[in-house]
């Protein structure tokens, strides 16, 4: 039997006092890849952003990663965020320091001690993501591929149950994107990691299928691949 790793019913999703999302009912399983389509500004943010504790769930009933989002707590909200990997569309790298010491910043702030066991974690990650030997290498000397691959690897260090992605080819060429999707999906399969990620980029929901939740005045509901 699947463990589900997200799980939201009856919810109603708000921006302060503005309800985004009506009646959502979306699941999620360990390993199940899963496309978030819509407009800009349909609420695939504010979805997001609800699974991660950025906005709280006023109504309904949440869990994500073993996390009631109901009763979630601003003290606990790092806890959650330590069960989950968030890949950005314009990487968020620290631009003053090298590849290996944005991912020590990540590991220090989220309890890590032991030197030993951050090299040994972040040259996993690293290697995953086809990076090894580039820890020295500062930030801003890369390419947009290799920033967002150090991103992705970023996103790994803590063993997430659930990786959540917001546009992350979105400033990337075909090629590059291509090479970037294979790699998120190497991802899903090898870690049985749960993934969500937004796109409004049709073209890689036909090259790579998997499951599409669409989101449409208010609402969220499955559709087929073949339908878009």
């Amino acid at each position: 039997m699947s463990e589900t790793i997200v799980s939201l019913r009856n919810a109603n999703i708000f921006q302060s006092s503005s309800l985004v999302l009506s009646n959502v009912n979306f699941e999620v399983d360990k390993g199940e890849f899963v496309y978030l389509i819509g407009k800009t500004g349909s609420g695939k943010s504010s979805l997001l952003k609800t699974l991660y504790g950025d906005l709280y769930l006023k109504e309904g009933q949440g869990n994500v990663a073993g996390f009631d989002l109901k009763t979630l707590k601003w003290q606990t909200v790092p806890l959650l965020r330590r069960n989950l990997g968030v890949v950005f569309q314009d990487f968020r790298l620290l631009t003053d320091r090298n590849v290996y010491d944005n991912l020590e910043f990540v590991l220090k702030a989220t309890g890590w001690k032991d030197k030993a066991l951050m090299k040994e974690k972040i040259e996993s990650v690293l290697s995953k993501v086809g990076l090894r030997n580039k820890g020295v290498k500062m930030t801003y000397e890369m390419s947009g591929g290799e920033q967002q691959r150090v991103d992705i690897a970023r996103a790994l260090l803590n063993n997430p149950k659930l990786l959540l992605a917001d546009e992350p080819t979105g400033n990337l060429d075909p090629e590059t994107t291509d090479e970037i999707m294979q790699l998120l999906f190497n991802i899903c399969r090898d870690y049985n990691t749960a993934f969500i990620m937004a796109t409004h980029d049709y073209t890689i929901i036909q090259k790579y299928p998997a499951r599409v939740v669409r989101i449409e005045q208010g609402f969220v509901r499955e559709i087929s691949a073949a339908s878009l």
